[in-house]
C-alpha cells in the first residue's frame, strides 16, 4: 500500500521554501516541506502540522498543484505525495526553531535561478511551483532519490 505524503509550495517574494529531505545526504537534498499523512486528519489539517513542525511556520493550504510519486524496488517502499499552493499567516523563517521530529535542519527559500546550482525532488518541482497557472501536474512514478 502506498504511503500518502502532503507538501507545500510556498512562494515568499518570488522565492520558493525548500527543506533538506535527509539529514545528512551529501550534497544536500531539497525538497517542499511536508510530511505523512496520518488517517482520520483531513488532508490540509496533515499539510498545516507538517510545515509547522518542519519550519515554524503557520499556513494557509489552497490549490493542488502537483502529484508526484516514487518508490524503492528494493525496499518495495512507494510513496504519493500531494502538493498544495499554500501562503504562510503566521511565524518567520528567521526565528529560532527546531524541528520536533529532528528529520529537517535546514529550511531555505530559493529562486528559481538559484534552483539549477541544488539538488532538489521532484524534477517538475521549479514548473509548477513558479507558474501558478500551470493545470495540476502529475509526475509519472520515478525511483526514490536518497
Amino acid at each position: 500500500m502506498p504511503r500518502l505524503a502532503v507538501r507545500a509550495l510556498i512562494l515568499h517574494q518570488d522565492r520558493l521554501l525548500l527543506v533538506n529531505a535527509y539529514r545528512n545526504a551529501t550534497p544536500p537534498l531539497w525538497c517542499a516541506p511536508g510530511g505523512g499523512v496520518h488517517a482520520g486528519s483531513p488532508l490540509p489539517d496533515n499539510l498545516v502540522r507538517e510545515v509547522h513542525e518542519e519550519t515554524g511556520l503557520t499556513i494557509a493550504p489552497g490549490a493542488l498543484a502537483l502529484v508526484n510519486e516514487f518508490h524503492d524496488p528494493q525496499t518495495g517502499f512507494h510513496q504519493v505525495d500531494l502538493y498544495y499552493r499554500c501562503t504562510i499567516t503566521a511565524g518567520q523563517l528567521d526565528a529560532p526553531w527546531t524541528d520536533p521530529e529532528g528529520v529537517v535542519s535546514q529550511r531555505r527559500l530559493f529562486t528559481r535561478t538559484e534552483l539549477a546550482a541544488i539538488r532538489f525532488k521532484p524534477d517538475s518541482l521549479p514548473h509548477v511551483a513558479f507558474d501558478p497557472e500551470t493545470p495540476v501536474h502529475y509526475d509519472p512514478l520515478e525511483v526514490i532519490v536518497k
